[in-house]
């Protein structure tokens, strides 16, 4: 099984996972499992953007089958995040989401569709192979991502 293969295994597994915790907890268990599924998913995302974002910086060779493989993952993962913020009392515990989520939660929606878009045009740019084309849309989605960490995420 090719490093790829492995991933998409993994991120299937920890979806799953993360999903099945959420959907069959009860009370406080529902908050952690809440928690612990949105904190899996931005882990997993942060893992892919990483590795697209060392392929941008020239720190990791351009490899473009891989590059698409983590774009289209970010695509699925983008659209995962918001399911673990709506448990009632997930706005306490071991988070790093400020309470401007809970706060704001139009903006944060906003903020989160923007990411959705920015991640499925990247999954579209990643079809060129190309890395002029890739680059600004990389760039737009990294610069939604640190506008969100601002705005809802404690460092």
């Amino acid at each position: 099984m090719n490093h790829i293969s492995k991933q998409l295994v993994a991120i299937s597994l920890a979806s799953s996972c993360a999903f099945s915790a959420l959907a069959h907890g009860n009370g406080n268990d529902d908050v952690e499992d809440a928690i612990e599924y949105r904190q899996a998913v931005f882990h997993l995302v942060a893992t892919h953007f990483g590795h697209m974002g060392d392929m941008v910086k020239g720190k990791k060779n351009f490899d473009a089958v891989e590059f698409q493989y983590r774009a289209n993952s970010l695509d699925a993962l983008a659209k995962m995040p918001l399911e673990g913020f709506t448990v009632p009392g997930s706005d306490k515990g071991e988070t790093k989401a400020k309470p401007a989520v809970w706060e704001k939660p139009e903006l944060f929606r906003e903020k989160l569709t923007k990411f959705q878009k920015d991640s499925s045009a990247l999954a579209t740019a990643a079809q060129s192979g190309n890395m002029d084309t890739i680059k600004p849309v990389f760039m737009e989605t990294a610069k939604n991502c640190k506008s969100c960490h601002t705005d809802f995420k404690n460092r």
